[in-house]
């Protein structure tokens, strides 16, 4: 245990009013659990740097903590070369204030890496989020010590800094995808913030031999991460075809669409790197002009984000000698939606047969112009808008049920119409509410959705019964009357206690 000096309730105040000492003794330490929590400057050298940075032990007295690394930025220091802050985990929301603050982070980082469409404008995000762009500046200058603004500007810089490092792609195409408006653009901010040329990077940087034919990155978490557990769910759910797990890795194709542009489908593959608390990604080179756009993904389905010690202190007794267990997202929100229907009242290996017909029948062939490290892959599923255009006959010959092939369709024709948004930052009680509008989705179909397309935390499934087995609560109202008030004391990470139910099934079986 931490001692009162060392403690996460010492550096993770709601207020983000970091305790000094205990900062550093979490770097004088590495510990990676407080990887991305808080970044230190370094006023003798003006370098700011992650906790677990591997360089000399700076002098307390030239230290200072900072929120964020938009924060170290606007106080005048520039990104360590040798632990490289763009690469530290995210963040997961938990108080009110807090929350609201990190989920406008999460939506400027989306929309820098080519995800959603709301970029820095600050009045749209409030929006979304329900607050006025006057609270939501005030909330998020406590919360990271910057604006919006300058925040979406570090994250620019951060993404550019990591793809001029770790790939060969040109400095224009690097410009773009990481959001400026102009390779001059990007070279004023360089020299604005950091004093030298994005092109010293590449001159730098080491990208062969493993990035020479496909691109390799490795995303940081904060362990402990269950990565055998996290591969099992999946490869219990895995379409053949689309995904699947083998040796220890996952891999699948993915249809990723950058706003306004023409989908790119190919494949990606995700390995443990547990010596570097992180996970490999592999990119086919078809990726190129939407990498970030896909790592973005990746850090949301495998929930890097997550702070395991938060969440276990939550749960309590349920997470022991479990706090790796992490909440499996999804690549695709309508993909999801379809397997959640195609699940309702059937076990998980049903619903996996069923998909497999859905895909073979309705899905699209992939031809890869670069060959993968693997030959078991090559189709994506159908889209919402070919789904779309199919009748119930169509999905009732797979073995089907008519009301589950009606519910799909309806669901595709919303999400193609834009009624239905599945996106990571979608709007959860709106979401919710035009789901269950379709006849044959209802709450449990609602949360499930909720969960796990749109990372929602909180989500606890009324009515499953795998949930209420684990609780050794009956399948009745008043059995889920019972395990609503035991998932009160969950909140607001209700989300992981079903994981953990679920799991604590799988290891009795």
């Amino acid at each position: 245990m931490f001692s009162s000096r060392y403690s996460v309730a010492a550096i993770t105040e709601p207020t983000r009013e970091f305790n000094a000492e205990a900062c550093y003794q979490a770097m004088k330490a590495h510990d990676a659990r407080f990887d991305g929590r808080f970044f230190v400057g370094v006023s003798s050298t003006r370098i700011y740097c992650r906790p677990i940075c591997r360089v000399k032990l700076p002098m307390f007295k030239n230290c200072s903590f900072h929120a964020s690394a938009a924060a170290a930025e606007a106080a005048g220091f520039r990104p360590c070369l040798k632990c490289r802050p763009e690469l530290a985990p995210g963040f997961a929301a938990s108080e009110a204030s807090s929350k609201m603050a990190r989920a406008a982070a999460r939506m400027i980082e989306d929309a820098v890496s080519g995800i959603g469409r709301f970029d820095d404008d600050v009045v749209a995000i409030a929006d979304r989020i329900g607050v006025t762009d006057r609270h939501l500046r005030r909330i998020f200058q406590t919360e990271f010590g910057v604006s919006p603004v300058q925040y979406a500007q570090t994250q620019r810089l951060l993404l550019a800094k990591r793809l001029l490092t770790d790939t060969s792609l040109p400095v224009a195409d690097v410009a773009f995808a990481s959001g400026f408006s102009s390779v001059r653009r990007m070279n004023s901010l360089f020299a604005e913030r950091y004093g030298f040329a994005p092109t010293r990077l590449r001159k730098e940087a080491d990208i062969t031999p493993h990035n020479a034919k496909f691109f390799t990155f490795n995303l940081a978490y904060r362990p402990p991460y269950d990565w055998d557990w996290m591969l099992s769910f999946f490869a219990k759910r895995a379409i053949p075809g689309v995904e699947a797990v083998a040796d220890g890795v996952y891999r699948r194709i993915l249809r990723f669409e950058r706003a306004g542009d023409e989908a790119i489908t190919c494949w990606l593959q995700i390995a443990h790197a547990p010596s570097k608390h992180s996970l490999e990604v592999t990119l086919s080179p078809a990726f190129a002009p939407v990498i970030a756009g896909v790592l973005a993904h990746v850090k949301r389905v495998f929930d890097l984000h997550a702070d395991p010690t938060e969440i276990a202190i939550a749960l309590g007794k349920l997470a022991t000698h479990a706090e790796g267990v992490r909440l499996p997202g999804a690549f695709d929100g309508f993909e999801l939606a379809v397997r959640a229907v195609l699940g309702q009242q059937v076990t998980v290996k049903a619903a996996r047969t069923l998909a497999t017909r859905f895909v073979a029948a309705h899905g699209e062939a992939i031809a890869f112009d670069v060959t993968p490290p693997f030959d078991d892959l090559n189709y994506a599923f159908p889209t919402a808008q070919k789904v779309a255009m199919l009748t119930q006959d169509d999905i009732a010959k797979l073995g089907i049920v008519s009301a589950r092939a009606n519910a799909i369709i309806s669901i595709a024709q919303k999400v193609a119409a834009g009624e239905v948004d599945l996106s990571s930052n979608a709007d959860i009680e709106s979401t919710s509410a035009a789901l269950q509008s379709v006849k044959g989705i209802g709450p449990w179909t609602a949360h499930y959705i909720a969960m796990r397309a749109l990372s929602w935390p909180d989500a606890f499934p009324p009515q499953d019964v795998a949930l209420l087995n684990a609780l050794e609560l009956p399948n009745t109202a008043k059995g889920q009357r019972e395990a609503d008030v035991i998932a009160e004391a969950w909140r607001p990470w209700r989300s992981y206690a079903v994981m953990h139910l679920w799991r604590s099934l799988d290891a009795a079986n």
